[in-house]
């Protein structure tokens, strides 16, 4: 029987989550290794060997080791292309290229404003941290537009790379959620104010992998 994998980092990151997401979509083994970012751990020489930039997730699969998660994502995906969700990267070229699309609109379109926003409305009061009205305004301007794309397509498919949940949906999963739950208002209405999104959004975070995911960040000390 092969090793789990491993997937180095708190389940608290947005991009660590992520990857345990995919995993769980593709009933893949995991062991989830702890790094103690508060005391710099992701800095350590050790860890600097399987993620040269010092951030998380790293990940190792026997000899293998990735960093970035929506790679690691691919990886998974198409290693265990048989196991779980068989179609969460699609299953023919068109499919991919649906999929690899909506995942760059996540990554360059989505992903900038609402990781400025997920800062200073979540992690920014925990930490201590003055939030920046001025970037809260200015980001959540930015985001409304993008949902405005995604209201438009989201009108046309059932998901955003068509009508399968796929790795382009379960990329949104974890910065969206922290948005809804940091400010759950102001911010669940900028989703829901979009019927589309809305719909969209209850659908894809009451999927059970997620919700596996919520419950281990819930269960992981501060």
């Amino acid at each position: 029987m092969a090793a789990p994998v491993k997937v180095f980092g708190p389940p608290m990151s947005t991009a660590v989550s992520r990857v345990l997401a995919c995993l769980i979509e593709k009933d893949v083994d995991f062991q989830l290794i702890s790094v103690n970012m508060s005391k710099g751990e992701h800095k350590k020489p050790e860890f600097l060997k399987i993620q040269p930039f010092g951030q998380v997730p790293a990940f190792q699969d026997e000899s293998i080791s990735l960093f970035e998660s929506r790679s690691i994502c691919r990886y998974i995906c198409e290693k265990h292309a048989d196991k779980g969700n068989k179609g969460l990267y699609g299953t023919n070229p068109l499919a991919k290229a649906s999929i690899d699309q909506w995942l760059e609109a996540e990554a360059q379109s989505f992903n900038p404003p609402s990781s400025v926003l997920v800062f200073q409305l979540a992690f920014a009061p925990m930490m201590k941290i003055k939030q920046n009205p001025s970037a809260i305004k200015e980001n959540e301007d930015k985001l409304a537009k993008v949902l405005q794309v995604y209201d438009k397509r989201l009108g046309e498919s059932r998901f955003l790379a068509g009508d399968e949940f796929s790795l382009a949906d379960l990329s949104h999963l974890p910065n969206t959620n922290y948005l809804v739950a940091a400010a759950k208002d102001k911010m669940e209405d900028l989703f829901t104010s979009n019927e589309n999104v809305g719909r969209w959004w209850a659908e894809i975070s009451s999927r059970d992998s997620w919700k596996e995911v919520v419950r281990m960040q819930k269960n992981t000390p501060n």
